[in-house]
């Protein structure tokens, strides 16, 4: 028996489009001879649609589409399709009014839904806001034709995305009252089908792939996880879908940041999965965040409709490695660099610039800011004479280019691509209306210690960003020998003080008894908590890491909590 896995890259909301890619996906499947084709959680409206969900129409609209999908699908292929479906108890029982279901369609007709039964709700996550959990485990049943024209059936347990997260024996612990798994295992299922809409954090895969290994050995079941690929905003999701068999041995994996159509075998009589192909993973986490954040800003700019990019290159470390990821997401004739010197600017970071604009082969132009610092100290003088140059005039001129670069994106309708780091963004090291001006940040959830190594990982076949950039100290070049660690401590230090009271939660003595300076601690975490207003209007940026300043991020503004 052959199932297809379609690893699609649906765009939220356009159930049309979204419903031609499973089409496509299963014409291509039925001539490779599958009965089976499984697609992603929400595959038909894309995952996540978040308050799209909360019009009735467009619920309506989806249970159109999938009609309509249903009529066209080749009728000797089962097909699984996730979507969202009316809860019909939802008035009666005052319960939500919508479930996270699949849709099973059979000879052009949909003869069952099936609903996802635990409903996440930390980080990124908030599926209680809008769906009911399913009360039932789910199943249906599949006849397979032996050489010898007898019928096998095929009992396969379906689960959707957070329902294979449960595993008390794998996690130590279980966060929902119910198992999935455990009821599947009890019904006597021969295999478990997952479909998710997983998003991507570095080093995910491995933990993905562990914790379904665990699952299917410890359940003596094969199982199959179909995930999402593509970006919906600052949500990347790296597709990756496995195979694993019986004995929780991995025996297939689509290829991992773009569309694939995945083949799994499965014999009735072994009750198994055979080894098929397995796509290699990225060599290392800086690989795979780099293919993840290419992905990000290709995405973004399509489905957003920008063919162009705009980028405000320094001649530092950090818009170097953006105007790289742009140049391989969209091709160096679709980003322009612009460059903006003031009188602080070295002579050594023009040059950077210049030579990363050649390495890299995107257009470039330069507009020198002098005139407009001029122009406004002469607007300003009547208020600010007397007073001494300091922040103000410094952050005048990140406002001066911030303006340059959106007239630019607004006359051209080109995408500002804002380059600040994750580092920078924490602890306010960035200003608003300036270099914060932009549609996507996008590198935002990386911190500079990582921007460092990306650039590094980048470099080793052939020079893309200049190794001066990389080698010379960080700075802002808005006042004359002005450093970054004037006003912060070293990266080193300050990253891994970030990595503690951002990721892991540890309050001002864990991370002092750690080894780091309790004035420095303290300065760091009170920045991090008096930069919350900044990043509140800061552009979307791309999630990489599991704790990112995105939607997954609930910190008040006004706040005075101590420690």
């Amino acid at each position: 028996m052959k199932i297809a896995i379609a690893q699609l890259n649906p765009t939220i909301g356009n159930l049309t489009e979204n419903g031609q890619n499973i089409l496509d996906a299963a014409n291509q499947a039925t001539a490779e001879g599958a009965q089976l084709l499984l697609t992603p959680e929400l595959s038909l409206c894309g995952y996540p649609p978040r308050d799209h969900l909360l019009n009735s129409s467009f619920i309506k609209q989806m249970a159109q589409e999938l009609e309509t999908l249903a009529q066209k699908l080749p009728p000797q292929l089962t097909v699984l399709v996730g979507v969202a479906t009316p809860n019909p108890d939802a008035a009666e029982k005052g319960e939500k009014p919508l479930h996270n279901s699949i849709a099973l369609i059979e000879n052009g007709e949909v003869v069952n839904y099936f609903h996802k039964r635990l409903l996440p709700t930390y980080d990124v996550f908030d599926e209680v806001r809008y769906f009911e959990p399913g009360k039932e485990s789910n199943c249906f049943v599949i006849n397979v034709q032996q050489a010898d024209e007898n019928l096998v059936p095929v009992t396969i347990g379906v689960t959707i995305c957070e329902d294979l997260w449960n595993d008390e024996n794998f996690w130590g612990k279980r966060n929902y009252q119910h198992n999935p798994l455990d009821d599947l295992a009890l019904r006597g299922v021969d295999m478990i089908v997952n479909l998710s809409a997983s998003p991507y954090s570095v080093g995910k895969q491995k933990l993905r792939e562990s914790m379904l290994g665990y699952s299917a050995s410890h359940y003596g079941l094969p199982i199959i996880y179909t995930n999402q690929v593509g970006a919906n905003d600052d949500l990347i999701f790296d597709g990756a879908s496995i195979t694993l068999n019986r004995t929780g041995e991995l025996v297939s994996r689509a290829q991992p940041f773009q569309k694939d159509l995945m083949i799994a075998d499965f014999s009735p009589t072994e009750q198994d999965f055979q080894e098929t192909t397995i796509a290699p993973s990225p060599d290392n986490e800086n690989e795979e965040m780099w293919q993840a954040l290419v992905l990000g800003v290709q995405d973004y700019a399509r489905k957003c409709g920008f063919q162009k990019v705009v980028i405000g290159l320094s001649g530092g470390i950090d818009s170097s490695l953006v105007a790289a990821i742009a140049q391989s997401a969209l091709g160096g004739d679709n980003v322009l660099s612009v460059l903006m010197p003031s009188p602080y600017s070295s002579s050594g970071s023009i040059a950077d610039a210049e030579a990363l604009v050649s390495n890299l082969g995107i257009h470039s132009a330069t507009l020198p800011i002098e005139p407009a610092m001029n122009a406004y100290d002469e607007i300003l003088e009547p208020l600010f004479s007397g007073t001494e140059f300091g922040v103000t005039e410094e952050n005048l001129q990140s406002r001066i280019r911030g303006n340059l670069l959106m007239a630019i994106a607004n006359k051209f309708n080109y995408l500002l691509l804002s380059t600040g780091n994750k580092s920078e963004m924490a602890v306010g090291y960035c200003t608003l209306y300036g270099d914060m001006n932009g549609g996507l940040a996008v590198i935002s959830d990386v911190p500079k210690t990582r921007v460092y190594s990306l650039c590094r990982w980048l470099n080793q076949e052939q020079e893309i960003i200049p190794e001066n950039v990389i080698n010379k100290a960080p700075s802002a070049e808005l006042r004359p020998d002005q450093k970054d660690e004037d006003s912060l401590p070293s990266y080193d230090i300050l990253d891994q003080i970030l990595h503690r009271f951002i990721h892991e939660h540890q309050g001002l003595d864990e991370i002092v008894a750690a080894g780091f300076s309790e004035e420095v601690v303290k300065n760091v975490t009170n920045l991090v908590r008096k930069a919350e207003f900044k990043r509140r209007q800061a552009p979307p940026g791309l999630k990489v890491t599991d704790r990112a300043f995105g939607t997954g991020w609930r910190m008040p503004i006004a706040s005075r909590i101590k420690g």
